[in-house]
């Protein structure tokens, strides 16, 4: 049986640093000239790369990426250690080919000369954000971590001792996660996991068998990156994944324990650990990806009269402070054609300390109003319970009567119809909003004898002034009359001037005509829920040709 270590602490926890030599970190270590190179912590917190024979010390260049605060910041005199996942296994670059966008995307420059009727800018903070719920508060990577296989451990037989077997090592929690990125501009995006493992398995030294348990935290990191963008589809790859372990803690029950039982361990979880974290990993963003994808390919109604189809029409490109996409809204009528809409070239506004903007083009919207506003036509008798400037409206249009007129109706009641013609026009200026739509006014009377005279056929052009808001998700809009134009377009009985006639025929739309049209808007523009980044609390900014969303 192996002697315990007359340094340990009470318990058998052993925090001194392993014997063996730290193994080349990939990432830090890099010179000019071949000599071997190594890692090491300094005592003062800045981190050196030793280059063997020569002792040349870097400062500030090339830091292992937040091992010092695993090993140092830690506590622990072992300091922290980098290990390449490329050391325990042959990784290979697996393409993840999707239909749209993966949102870990890295990423090319803009696309150009595409149809775009929307954009979108995301902060590395709601990256942040979107990821650690999605990976971490759903459990997803602590439902992978459970699932890890982990190998048993066993040293070498000596001469005179019986070998040390560690069996049935599992993992019994994995707690305080955390994650962050940053964002690679051209490149992608770099992910970095932290989390604090427990292991307990059964120890065998020599006849002896009590539980052993092993406590460390791990760093793992992962560069993710978007190569190609074509017919749709964004090929990401994953790779450059490595782990740093941070302090490894070992207790045994009998507080036995060698410090030749902890070099073994840690070796073992050296060589071992990355070659399982990162397929974890793998697994996790792959399923992450999916999810997230979902949001920016998706089909919603609007209203009852047809629907609009989110999607990607280019690669994802990064600069250093958010990620950026253009997407298209495909506006297509229930069971019948789809409604185009212009793309032009815009500039997204800053973030500021936003989390995310979305800018709406001008077109696309008129797009989607084409399909919101469509009334069909209806028809209403011109009395005092239909809208309250009827009698007049009748009083003046028969003063309008020519002389003589034979045909003209005497005392036959007056009914109104109206028909939108063509589609509406929004149009985006400085913190104002306007819709441009025209509709026809039919005036006529039905004889006993089932024919029609038509008195008046007149063609309104309506100025709308636009209230914009989000709620639920969507765009809302409220219109209210800011302009009426009449044309005469045809008369029956021979009127040829209708001026007089205006004050009626407004009050008769502003009763009528726009509680239908404001019914017909009241549930709004459904917007894609980018990433899930909740809408509540946005807010609007009308630029030229552009609505600007901020969250």
């Amino acid at each position: 049986m192996s002697t315990a270590n007359p340094a340990a602490p009470q318990g058998g926890e052993i925090r001194s640093p392993p014997t063996h030599r730290p193994p080349v970190c990939p990432v830090c270590c890099t010179h000019s000239d071949s000599s071997p190179k190594r890692w090491f912590p300094s005592s003062t917190g800045i981190p050196q790369v030793t280059a063997v024979g020569t002792f040349l010390r870097q400062r500030g260049k090339k830091q292992c990426p937040a091992a010092w605060q695993l090993g140092v910041a830690g506590g622990d005199a072992g300091g922290a250690h980098c290990w390449d996942a490329t050391a325990a296994r042959k990784r290979t670059m697996k393409p993840l080919k999707l239909f749209g966008m993966v949102v870990f995307c890295g990423l090319l420059s803009p696309t150009q000369g595409v149809l775009s009727g929307l954009s979108c800018a995301i902060s590395p903070r709601a990256m942040q954000q979107v990821l650690s719920d999605a990976i971490i508060q759903t459990g997803l990577l602590e439902k992978h971590l459970q699932g890890m296989a982990l190998p048993n451990i066993m040293s070498d037989r000596g001469l005179l001792s019986s070998p040390t077997i560690i069996t049935g090592l599992h993992l019994e929690r994995s707690w305080l996660p955390t994650l962050s990125i940053a964002l690679l501009p051209g490149i992608g995006m770099q992910l970095v996991v932290t989390v604090h493992l427990d292991l307990s398995g059964n120890c065998l030294m020599g006849i002896l068998s009590e539980v052993i348990a092993i406590s460390l935290d791990v760093t793992i990191t992962s560069n993710i990156k978007s190569t190609s963008f074509e017919l749709g589809t964004v090929h990401v790859t994953v790779d450059d994944c490595f782990c740093i372990l941070g302090a490894v803690k070992i207790k045994l029950i009998s507080g036995l324990l060698s410090l030749s039982v902890h070099d073994m361990v840690f070796s073992h979880l050296t060589a071992t650990l990355p070659g399982l974290l990162c397929p974890v990993m793998d697994a996790v963003s792959e399923i992450v990806n999916v999810q997230l994808l979902s949001t920016l390919n998706v089909v919603m109604p609007v209203g009852l009269k047809g629907m609009v189809h989110y999607h990607l029409v280019g690669p994802p490109f990064t600069s250093g402070s958010s990620l950026m996409m253009d997407l298209d809204g495909t506006v297509q009528q229930m069971g019948g054609s789809i409604i185009p809409h212009d793309s032009y070239a815009s500039t997204l506004p800053p973030l500021l300390d936003g989390l995310l903007v979305i800018i709406l083009r001008q077109s696309f919207l008129s797009s989607l109003l084409a399909l919101l506003l469509h009334i069909q036509p209806y028809t209403f008798p011109c009395s005092s319970e239909a809208f309250s400037g009827a009698n007049q409206l009748r009083d003046s249009i028969t003063d309008l009567y020519p002389t003589g007129c034979t045909s003209c109706p005497a005392a036959s009641p007056l009914s109104i119809r109206v028909e939108c013609v063509g589609n509406p026009i929004l149009l985006l200026e400085p913190n104002k909003a306007t819709v441009e739509l025209s509709v026809l006014l039919q005036v006529f009377v039905k004889r006993p004898d089932g024919s029609v005279i038509i008195l008046l056929l007149l063609k309104a052009d309506l100025s709308l002034n636009v209230r914009l808001s989000i709620s639920r998700g969507s765009l809302m809009l409220a219109f209210s009359l800011s302009r009426v134009s009449l044309f005469l377009e045809s008369s029956d009985i021979g009127i040829s001037e209708i001026s007089n006639l205006k004050p009626h025929l407004t009050k008769l739309l502003v009763e009528i005509y726009l509680p239908r049209l404001n019914a017909v808007a009241a549930d709004g523009i459904p917007l894609p829920d980018v990433f899930g980044i909740t809408l509540m609390g946005a807010e609007l900014q009308i630029l030229l040709g552009l609505l600007a969303i901020s969250v």
